[in-house]
């Protein structure tokens, strides 16, 4: 076979959902409405709490941004997955994927530290009340909101640097949805020893030294409110967390057994249902579970949407 290096190397083919056959049709359907409700429920979300002064507290405002993250993040695969089960040929340039690669990672990581300062949120909310408003400023919300953009786009640098120096050879088949770290260290034609161990380390720091943060967060809440005497009080304290806690284990359940291993892959198929969860399944979620269990949330969404009907008809 002809040997070709990563920069004669033009284009990559996907695999996407092999087999899908006669289902591809409705496939598409259910991807296209997942990401649909996923979009309008995430920018009704971030709408409704940015268009509602009552809304303007520490809490939402990080729900708000969370909402926008998760607008880019599912933007940067589920687009290119619809138009892969349309075309014949599924195809993507060198430098596409690695763009790809590159901000599906930032965004995730993003989303660990975002999801880390809400842990942080309802800890010093319900372990320090008094001390909460003179702690969790604006100011403060702004630079824990500036910093898990920055420190996520930041993180994967190194990676894609290593991916891009990669010698490719002629087999260009991505056996999966989208293009990610492990499928493209399949493809290169050398030891990927070294690859694999930065991913590991990189992302072992991330996923795991923020789960584990929001997890002593939630000891420690949790402790707080079982002192609370009355059930009526520990119940609404509770339900301050519920959505948040609720979030983060359907989104670091499947990406701490994605990524923080020192094997390329395991099995195509669970790792093409774990790329489901938490590429799609989990933004979809979001708003589900944030507006389902808030009823200030609600009436705001629902006040967000009759206002700009109101202002359709005029």
């Amino acid at each position: 076979m002809e040997r070709r290096n990563h920069s004669s190397l033009a284009e990559f083919v996907f695999l996407g959902f092999p087999k899908v056959g006669h289902v591809r049709g409705w496939l598409f359907a259910l991807l296209l409405l997942a990401y649909l409700f996923t979009f309008c429920g995430n920018l009704l979300t971030f709408l409704a709490i940015r268009l509602n002064a009552a809304l303007h507290t520490p809490m939402y405002h990080f729900v708000s941004i969370l909402s926008l993250l998760e607008l880019w993040y599912t933007a940067t695969t589920i687009p290119s997955m619809l138009a892969n089960l349309l075309r014949e040929k599924k195809t993507i340039s060198f430098a596409g994927c690695l763009l790809q690669t590159y901000f599906f990672h930032s965004l995730g990581a993003s989303e660990c530290y975002l999801l880390t300062a809400m842990a942080y949120d309802r800890y010093l909310a319900i372990c320090q009340p008094l001390h909460y408003p003179a702690v969790m400023t604006p100011t403060l919300c702004g630079k824990l909101a500036a910093g898990c953009w920055t420190c996520g786009f930041l993180c994967p640098i190194s990676e894609v640097i290593l991916v891009s120096q990669l010698p490719f050879c002629g087999y260009n088949e991505i056996q999966h949805i989208f293009c990610d770290f492990p499928p493209l260290l399949s493809l290169a034609c050398k030891d990927t020893s070294t690859n694999v161990l930065v991913d590991f380390a990189i992302n072992a720091f991330i996923i795991l030294i923020t789960f584990l943060f929001i997890m002593v967060s939630y000891g420690r809440i949790i402790s707080a409110v079982l002192k609370i005497k009355t059930a009526e009080g520990r119940k609404k304290a509770f339900s301050t967390c519920a959505s948040h806690l609720t979030v983060v284990l359907i989104f670091f359940g499947s990406i701490i057994f994605m990524y923080v291993r020192l094997k390329k892959s395991y099995s195509l198929t669970l790792d093409r249902t774990l790329a489901v969860v938490y590429s799609v399944l989990t933004p979809l979620v979001n708003p589900i579970i944030y507006s389902l269990r808030n009823k200030e949330l609600i009436k705001a969404i629902k006040r967000t949407i009759c206002q700009k009907s109101g202002r359709a008809h005029h």
